[in-house]
């Protein structure tokens, strides 16, 4: 099973990190956290990114913040499928963070989720790598059931507390 790189462009993104890292070992979703800074450490982002694919990863999660290019480091250097979290920040509230990840040139695309979105990113991951896994896509499909027995369950006890 290919794995899916899960990387940050700073230690301070670890709290967004830590629920799609849930996800993805909720899921069985072999893994690897790197701190890897478009700007601090440019040349080990690059050299990762590059070898990522001869490394098994399938899917690359890149969360950064502020000026967030690490997702588009990563995809101008791999092949790979690369999903950009934009991270939250006290200036723009993430906006600067959502920009930097979703204007990428045409040729080098950025999957992007919400601000702070990184169960989404790694649910994405999920069902990149169930293309090729029929264990990851039968969890997605009983995780997907289970999203829609809880809302028909809080539909069910509303009506009944409001007698509708």
């Amino acid at each position: 099973m290919k794995k899916v790189a899960v990387i940050m462009g700073s230690p301070s993104d670890m709290p967004v990190a830590e629920k799609g890292i849930q996800i993805l070992k909720d899921f069985d979703i072999p893994f690897e956290v790197h701190i890897l800074s478009a700007h601090r450490t440019p040349d080990k982002a690059v050299e990762f990114a590059i070898s990522a694919e001869e490394k098994g990863f399938g899917v690359i999660i890149a969360i950064a913040g502020m000026a967030a290019h690490l997702a588009g480091v990563m995809a101008a250097n791999t092949v790979l499928p690369v999903i950009g979290v934009p991270v939250k920040s006290d200036l723009a509230g993430g906006l600067d963070a959502l920009l930097s990840t979703v204007q990428m040139p045409t040729g080098i695309p950025v999957a992007a989720v919400a601000v702070n979105g990184v169960a989404n990113a790694s649910l994405l991951a999920c069902e990149i790598i169930a293309l090729s896994e029929d264990t990851v896509r039968e969890k997605l499909k009983s995780y997907r059931k289970s999203l829609t027995e809880s809302v028909l369950a809080k539909d069910r006890e509303i009506k009944e507390k409001y007698n509708f």
